[in-house]
């Protein structure tokens, strides 16, 4: 099911392994730009291709933008975490694909991340603590078919189930949470 052009929980298309994009391409360059325009249209702050349904490892994320005047979203391709801490602290995630819900959840303070932007130069992101450093690794997550449901301990996903649950049947959208 897709809503507002996000690919929504239970979709099997979040649980698949993204293939790695092999080219830069002009393809490959409009889904940067479709991924953006969706991003910013549902009120997000990352993105993962396949939360439009598009099975390859592309993410952009925009964690500081106020309107479309200071919008400028950065693109990663192939994104890999090549270093990460072992200070695991919980954060409150939403997920575009599982609106109306947030979770607690516990994820490393400090991340650095390796990735190419559309001009195929290899870049390195280095993330501690906030949003943009939960960003990298829930987006990424996505790339390979972990959703923030995957991340909960049993009984906290089942409550996060009835939650969304029950959001859908309120008609929570993408960007909406709790």
């Amino acid at each position: 099911m897709e809503v507002n052009g996000i690919v929504l929980s239970p979709d099997p298309r979040l649980r698949q392994e993204c293939k790695p994009i092999e080219e830069i391409t002009p393809e490959i360059e409009a889904l940067a730009e479709r991924m953006k325009r969706e991003m910013f249209e549902n009120a997000g702050v990352g993105l993962a291709a396949p939360q439009i349904g598009e099975l390859v490892q592309m993410v952009v994320i925009d964690t500081d933008y106020e309107s479309a005047d200071d919008y400028d979203p950065i693109v990663l391709i192939n994104p890999v975490i090549v270093e990460q801490s072992d200070h695991l602290v919980p954060f409150s995630e939403g997920c575009l694909s599982i609106p109306g819900v947030s979770c607690e959840i516990k994820r490393p303070d400090r991340v650095v991340v390796e990735a190419y932007d559309l001009d195929a130069n290899l870049m390195r992101y280095e993330a501690e603590g906030g949003v943009f450093c939960v960003c990298l690794q829930h987006e990424i997550d996505h790339l390979h078919g972990i959703t923030m449901f995957e991340r909960l301990e049993p009984a906290q996903r089942m409550h996060a189930m009835r939650e969304y649950q029950e959001a859908l049947r309120r008609g929570a959208r993408p960007g909406e949470t709790e």
